[in-house]
């Protein structure tokens, strides 16, 4: 066991020693911001660095990532900003000169001319004319004019509105911040356009794919996304190889002929929890209810069937609300569980417990409605920009809530430790067989308050490197990387209080799986990193680690048989063959939707064509509600079978199960993955700007798939709908009881 433990702190103290060096170099080698952006010819200043940085709050004000896109990243309706930007202003510029020279358009002419013309623009754009003394950059009057006509194209679009990028008439009105908002825009196309100094890609390693420019895809990308094939292969044979020999190495277990926490005394803390489960619930609900909102802008970018719904809740708010609670209520599930499970771990009662559940649960409301009725009034731009970073909408996908939600989330989370912790502390000085089992879970518990605030290591005008740089320390390491290791170390505690394993064996297992995990998923975490501004460093590790992150999803198929086989062994495992469905469930979508799905995306080459498209939608459905939801599923149904006294009726669950799996399936197949791979092919030979282009997006075909998602998503909800009427139901049924 030592030399298991070893190897996880190994692989935990060095991923994070190379993590932290990628971030200083991010620092270091980030995109710089100008003081000031001068036209060459005149000497006018176009824009300065108060007017980049404002604009940039402006865009987060208006819903930032929820609208469109920057650098990949951010919802798929409104085009990527930075690509469409580049897309415009090359094309303004090529015109502008096929005119003043040729007298005629940029494609009438012939194939020398248009090389000529081309290689100009390449020159002009990508010529890094930064001045580090100075901190100053120049422009040519011809891009100045594009700049222009960009400007006044978008100023349209925001204060006007566009039915077709679901952003309603008056969304930006205001002329002062609509101008810093192009000002932005145009910074961060610049980053995309622009060769690093002495080297032959932009600061965003080409990124996007504009042929008009020669952003293509860059050597770096090539190689490590070659290597990161080849590792893949040759771990998945590692892996498998000593998985098969082993696997069978636990001490033997004769299993219990009947249900061994059958009587099993629970105590007020565990029954104060319950309420948890009737408003995770509603969560839940509410949460499907805003995603079919979500999907109907895409085909009616105002509407919902003619009422004008964007009036009163644009699309930006709708998907913020949609996808951050998500988060909630997935995140609450696992703590409440944490909760729930703390006495059985300790064996006692702690004082003040059902105080603290208590005043968890009133601040998770107040957190929860408190957050959305901010970004509300921050996109409708009743706050400054300033109270929009601190209590409205901060613009960043899944931490979108404002910073002083941020920070009562953040406390909240300590107390949740320390509430756990307690307990797991008292069951590890026992120091009995399950010794090392809580150790990990300990690890995992404290990691879990820790890590959340990395989403408060930015300021409010932190650059977007840097600030993508923390979000994904939250987003990946947070919700992928140490809620995973705690869920799959509650996993083995609740099979080892079952007898189906051995607590020592569960112990050694829940170790070495973590080590495994988080050798790719901590490094890993730069592959959501490749083109945001970051060093080719990012490209280079994040593709080799985070293929590693696949590795253990191949195995996937042993842990779903060996889960229903726990069903067959004894028939008292009856009555838990929900949770274990359930779970059985996770492993076939961590397989799918984070290994398959994932692992589509997941190389530099298929994310330099493809991030930011509806492939990127298929792993998040697959793999957020897939592994994470129908895991906090599981942990409530297994919480609840616990609890109570009554055997359960199948019908509801059944139906609850299967509506589930197969309106997951159909939403992806008959939808999403179509849509995507036609965004696929249009960006590989067109352009990216093409594949997020309205006339792509509204094209009959696209139209024709988004409407077919009806289908799955209508299964779906009723297995929603199934799941939450008998959560509420059996909760309520188990409050009411007196023992």
């Amino acid at each position: 066991m030592r030399k298991i433990w070893i190897a996880f702190i190994s692989v935990v103290v060095l991923s994070f020693i190379v993590l932290i060096w990628v971030g200083t170099e991010v620092y270091q080698t980030q995109p710089p911001i100008p003081e000031k952006v001068i036209v060459k010819e005149t000497g006018e200043i176009l824009y300065t660095i108060e007017d980049i940085q404002i604009g940039q709050n402006v865009w987060e004000s208006i819903g930032g990532m929820e609208v469109g896109s920057i650098w990949g990243h951010g919802s798929y309706v409104a085009p990527d900003w930075t690509a469409d930007w580049i897309h415009k202003e090359a094309v303004f510029m090529l015109e502008t000169w096929a005119h003043s020279d040729f007298q005629t358009n940029y494609e009438a002419l012939d194939v020398e001319n248009k090389a000529a013309l081309k290689a100009r623009l390449i020159k002009d754009i990508k010529t890094n004319t930064f001045d580090k003394k100075e901190r100053t950059i120049t422009i040519s009057e011809t891009r100045l004019a594009a700049i222009e006509s960009n400007i006044k194209h978008y100023s349209s679009i925001f204060s006007e509105g566009k039915e077709e990028y679901a952003i309603p008439k008056g969304a930006l009105v205001d002329k002062d911040k609509l101008q810093k908002l192009n000002a932005f825009l145009f910074w961060t196309s610049w980053a995309a356009s622009t060769n690093r100094p002495n080297e032959e890609y932009t600061y965003t390693s080409n990124w996007p794919h504009e042929p008009l420019i020669d952003n293509n895809i860059t050597k770096n990308s090539l190689i490590w996304s070659g290597l990161s094939i080849v590792l893949l292969l040759l771990f998945i044979g590692i892996l498998t190889f000593y998985y098969l020999r082993n696997h069978e190495k636990g001490e033997l277990l004769t299993k219990p002929e009947s249900d061994p926490l059958k009587n099993l005394k629970f105590t007020r803390s565990q029954k104060a929890v319950l309420k948890y489960f009737i408003v995770i619930s509603l969560l839940i609900g509410l949460q499907v209810v805003l995603g079919i909102l979500t999907v109907h802008y895409t085909v009616e970018g105002q509407a919902f069937f003619g009422f004008e719904l964007s009036s009163y809740f644009p699309y930006s708010i709708i998907r913020t609300w949609h996808t951050q609670l998500a988060v909630f209520w997935i995140a609450a599930t696992w703590l409440a569980t944490g909760l729930f499970l703390a006495p059985m771990i300790s064996g006692k009662e702690m004082k003040y417990q059902v105080f603290g559940i208590n005043f968890l649960f009133v601040a998770l409301i107040v957190i929860v409605f408190g957050s959305m009725l901010g970004e509300w009034l921050g996109v409708h731009q009743f706050l400054s920009l300033t109270m929009n970073f601190f209590f409205g909408h901060q613009g960043y996908e899944y931490m979108d809530l404002g910073r002083f939600w941020q920070i009562l989330l953040a406390i909240g989370l300590v107390l949740w430790v320390v509430m756990v912790s307690r307990h797991v502390i008292h069951g590890i000085r026992k120091n009995d067989a399950s010794k090392h089992l809580l150790i990990i879970l300990l690890a995992s518990v404290i990691a879990i308050g820790m890590f959340f605030f990395s989403g408060l290591m930015y300021g409010e005008n932190s650059s977007l490197p840097v600030i993508n740089y923390w979000r994904w320390w939250l987003v990946h390491l947070w919700v992928e990387g140490f809620f995973e290791v705690f869920a799959s170390v509650v996993i083995a505690f609740i099979f080892s209080r079952l007898k189906i394993i051995s607590p020592s064996t569960a112990g050694r297992v829940s170790v070495a799986s973590a080590s495994i995990f988080l050798a790719g998923g901590i490094i890993g975490t730069l592959h959501h990193l490749y083109y945001s501004g970051t060093p080719v460093q990012a490209i280079a590790l994040g593709a080799t680690f985070s293929a590693l992150e696949v590795v253990p999803l191949t195995l996937m198929g042993y842990e779903i048989r060996e889960n229903w086989n726990l069903l067959k062994s004894r028939s008292w495992m009856q009555l838990y063959k929900w949770p274990i469905f359930f779970f059985i469930a996770v492993a076939l979508w961590n397989f799918i939707g984070a290994g398959v799905f994932g692992f589509l995306i997941n190389p530099p080459i298929a994310l330099y064509y493809i991030q930011g498209l509806n492939t990127t939608s298929v792993h998040a459905h697959t793999a957020l509600f897939g592994v994470y939801g129908m895991l906090g599923m599981g942990f409530i149904l297994i919480s609840l079978r616990f609890y109570s006294d009554r055997k359960w009726a199948d019908t509801k669950l059944k139906r609850a199960f299967w509506l589930l799996n197969i309106g997951l399936v159909a939403m992806s197949v008959f939808s999403l993955l179509p849509i995507g791979i036609i965004q696929a092919y249009t960006s590989i030979t067109k352009g990216y700007s093409f594949a997020r282009d309205s006339d792509l997006l509204y094209s009959p075909i696209v139209q024709i798939l988004k409407w077919s998602r009806i289908i799955g998503d209508t299964i779906f909800s009723l297995g929603i709908f199934y799941f939450c009427w008998f959560t509420i139901n059996e909760t309520l049924y188990n409050l009411k009881r007196k023992k």
